[in-house]
Parts: structure tokens; sequence; C-alpha cells
């Protein structure tokens, strides 16, 4: 079973009741419509769940680019029934990689005129289930999207270094097992971080610190090793983060994934013919 069989399963349960009750047999077309100007992001999944329901689709936009308000993105045609069937879902998916690919590219543009090499990043504060979804939709919006697993790097936390005693034996310990894999590590005061730049870490990460200590440990870590990026992460919003760019590599927002506001769209069904009118 594919993944979108699941999440339309998980759905429509035993059937769509409403719909068998006042649709039958008419075919017709319908159109999803953007009904806020944004970041597309969705549309491919939207299109395979009516794909999956032997709907025709005609998609009218692409992912990643900039849509207005009362644009088509996706045309369909086939049975109604169908099309009703998979409103919901593909809607669903729209409006929240939507959201989130906008937010992104929000925050992006405000941060880059303070640094224009700043990349904006999420993080694991994502839905279960739905992560590789709303990772993607950061990357259409021009965000990184950061580790997607546990496995994807090596991120040495507070309370890893609460179990290993101190930064310089965390990144000791990780150096000795692993030469694939980036070693990033969590510090919260300046002399945490010249500590971990000294250990040979390859990513400092800064975090809940104020903008006026990133700057001193920024500068630290860049005055011993240039080659260290410098991330800044720890409740972050979209009016704070410009604060912090001139002195980040990286700024990393879990609130583009958790708290972004979803695009909406719409689908309207625009034209319907009964198997006896042809």
């Amino acid at each position: 079973m594919s993944r979108m069989e699941e999440y339309l399963r998980e759905d429509v349960g035993f059937g769509d009741i409403t719909s068998d009750i006042l649709v039958k047999d008419e075919v017709g077309s319908a159109r999803i419509v953007s009904n806020e100007e944004g970041i597309l992001a969705g549309l491919e999944e939207a299109t395979e769940i009516f794909k999956e329901l032997s709907v025709n689709t005609f998609p009218m936009a692409r992912d990643g680019e900039r849509v207005t308000k009362g644009e088509d993105v996706l045309v369909l045609e086939g049975p109604l029934k169908k099309i009703l069937l998979g409103e919901r879902l593909a809607l669903n998916f729209l409006m929240r990689m939507s959201g989130i690919a906008t937010a992104t590219n929000l925050i992006l543009k405000e941060c880059r005129k303070f640094n224009p090499n700043v990349k904006v990043a999420a993080t694991r504060k994502t839905t279960p289930g739905f992560r590789a979804f709303e990772k993607k939709a950061v990357v259409m919006g021009g965000g990184d999207p950061h580790r997607y697993r546990l496995d994807d790097a090596i991120l040495i936390k507070d309370n890893h270094l609460r179990v290993v005693g101190s930064i310089t034996q965390a990144v000791s310990k990780a150096k000795s097992v692993s030469f694939t894999k980036k070693i990033e590590i969590e510090v919260e005061t300046v002399e945490q971080a010249v500590e971990a730049a000294k250990a040979g870490a390859d990513i400092v990460m800064l975090d809940n610190m104020p903008p006026e200590k990133v700057e001193g440990a920024s500068l630290a870590v860049k005055k011993l090793n240039d080659h260290i990026l410098v991330e800044v992460s720890g409740g972050l919003t979209p009016e704070a983060a410009p604060r912090y760019a001139k002195h980040a590599d990286i700024l990393s927002l879990g609130w583009i994934t958790h708290s972004a506001k979803a695009i909406q769209f719409s689908l309207e069904v625009t034209s319907v013919k009964t198997p006896e009118s042809g």
C-alpha cells in the first residue's frame, strides 16, 4: 500500500457516506484555486492523490513558484464522486505545505537583508508521520531541511553533555568513531562556544542566546577557525530571526514547521455531466 493510499484510507474510513447518497455516476471537472498569495508546495502530493483515485490531473503551476490569490493550481477531470473523495486530503497537503514554504521564504528574505549568505533551516520539531512533507516544503521555500533523522549527523545537545561531562570529551568521543558525519554541538555561553571550537566541532549551535552574546560567540569561534559554521537556534520567531542573521551562518527555526499559518486553497466543481447526457 502506498503512503497516499494510507492517507486516503485514514480519511475515508468505510466510505464517503455523503457522496454515496447524493452523487451517483456523474462525471465532470473541478479546479483547485489559491485563495491567498504565497509559495506553492504540495501540488505534487495533491496530484498523486487524485491519480490514485483515477482522476485526470492538469497542473497549472509548479511547486516552489509564487501563486496569487484566485490563481488555478490544479484542474481535475473524471468521476465527481472520486474528486470529492480526494478533496479534503489534497487541500490539506496544499494548505499545510504551502504555509510552511511561504513562511520560510518570507523569513529568508528578511534575514538576507542583513546577511546575503545566511541559511534558514528547519528542525526536527515536526508532525509525526508528516516530517518528509514538511521538510520538503521548507526546501520549496528556499530553506534548508537540516536533519531528517537522528542518523543524519551528530548533534550533541545539553542532555548529552550532562551524561558525558564536558564539551571536549563529547567531541573527542564523537570524532573517535565517525569521520563521515558532521559534528555539531549545542552551547549556551561564549566560553562553551570557544571550547567547542577548540575541541574540533564542525558546527557550533548557539542556543537561546541574546543577539549581543551571539555576536561575541560567533566572532570568537570564527577567530579560532573561520571554517566552523555558526548556527543560531532556540525559540527564534520570524520577527526575531533577522536580528541574529548578521552573525550566523545558519538560523534554525522550529517555528516554520510547528507554527506556520496554512495558506488557504479551495476546490470548486466547474462542470457536471450525467452518463445520459454524454
